[in-house]
């Protein structure tokens, strides 16, 4: 009995041991199963990667190739905003500028409507003597009226305004009443310019064109004259000669009106000379361009031992002459 149970331990511990070698051994050669697959894995999922990681680079450089595409564009627009918006604005600036004339034009016409009106009413209470005195003797003045001893026959003036520091201070007043004596002997005209001795425009954007007339032009250059006050060398020359130079036409009618107190430097008889040249003779041998020149006595109370103001009247004097003008020099200011 007892050798019995001895040899069924032995014959278990045997069986025992090989299920452990077995699964040793297949341990071991799945180890090595393993070991001889892994490499490739790897390599297979590194070249993976290596493909997406291109890929995610070639997405990555078309989207910034799309982004600066859409920049471009979006600055383009930007500046296409940008210009839309200046033309809105000047846009805007010119129906405001036209709004202001067209208002100021209805004002301007219902003005004119009512002294139309009231003329006509003063018309219809004249007395019948009246009448007849109007018949007999027309009011409309000729071609060739002169008024003051002044042709007023030109279709266009221009205004040489000495702006020394003397006209400033002791004849401006009188400059400013005198420019408006002067433009309401001329009821209308083509055109009118203004600028000082040195040939400076009074508004620079008429330049070198004429500035249309009207009651709202006039009343605006009356304005201008109270605050301007361009640099002046105290002589006329460099003006009228500008004024000649630019502005003559031998199919227009123009008077120079020269405003000044003083003739500082230079020739008078190189002075006449030049003008002579620029001022050509029309066909019956009157000369286009009316020079008129009105002498302010600032020097007579300010400096009377000038020589100055003798050089000027006498210059003055002798353009007005020579270009079938007159020539008025004011006894006080």
């Amino acid at each position: 009995m007892k050798r019995r149970r001895r040899r069924e331990i032995e014959v278990f511990s045997l069986s025992f041991l090989d299920v452990v070698s077995c699964g040793f051994g297949a341990i071991i050669l799945l180890l090595v199963i393993s070991q001889f697959s892994e490499p490739r894995v790897v390599e297979q999922i590194s070249r993976d990667m290596t493909a997406q990681v291109q890929e995610l680079e070639q997405k990555k450089k078309e989207m910034q190739g799309m982004s600066r595409v859409i920049n471009r564009e979006l600055i383009s627009k930007q500046e296409q905003l940008s210009k839309l918006r200046e033309k809105v604005a000047r846009l805007e600036a010119e129906l405001r500028n036209i709004r202001g004339r067209y208002a100021a034009a209805r004002t301007e016409q219902e003005a004119e409507e009512i002294i139309a009106r009231q003329l006509e009413s003063a018309r219809q209470k004249l007395t019948d003597e009246m009448r007849q005195l109007q018949a007999q003797k027309p009011v409309t003045p000729k071609a060739d009226a002169v008024i003051g001893g002044v042709p007023v026959d030109s279709q266009y003036i221009i205004f040489v305004i000495d702006t020394s520091g003397s006209m400033q201070r002791f004849a401006w007043p009188l400059v400013r009443r005198k420019m408006d004596e002067i433009l309401r002997i001329y009821p209308h005209v083509k055109g009118i310019q203004v600028m000082n001795d040195m040939g400076d425009y009074m508004f620079s954007q008429y330049a070198g064109r004429w500035i249309p007339d009207s009651p709202a032009r006039r009343r605006a250059i009356l304005s201008r004259l109270v605050t301007w006050a361009p640099f002046s060398n105290s002589s006329p020359v460099e003006g009228v000669e500008r004024a000649i130079r630019t502005f003559y036409s031998p199919d227009r009618n123009i008077s120079i009106y020269i405003l000044g107190d003083d003739f500082s430097k230079g020739s008078i008889q190189a002075v006449v000379d030049t003008v002579n040249r620029l001022n050509r003779s029309g066909r019956r041998g009157r000369r286009r361009v009316r020079i008129h020149a009105i002498g302010f006595p600032v020097l007579i109370k300010e400096a009377p031992g000038s020589a100055n103001i003798e050089r000027f009247a006498a210059l003055m004097r002798r353009l007005a002459e020579d270009n079938n003008g007159s020539f008025v020099g004011l006894s006080g200011l």
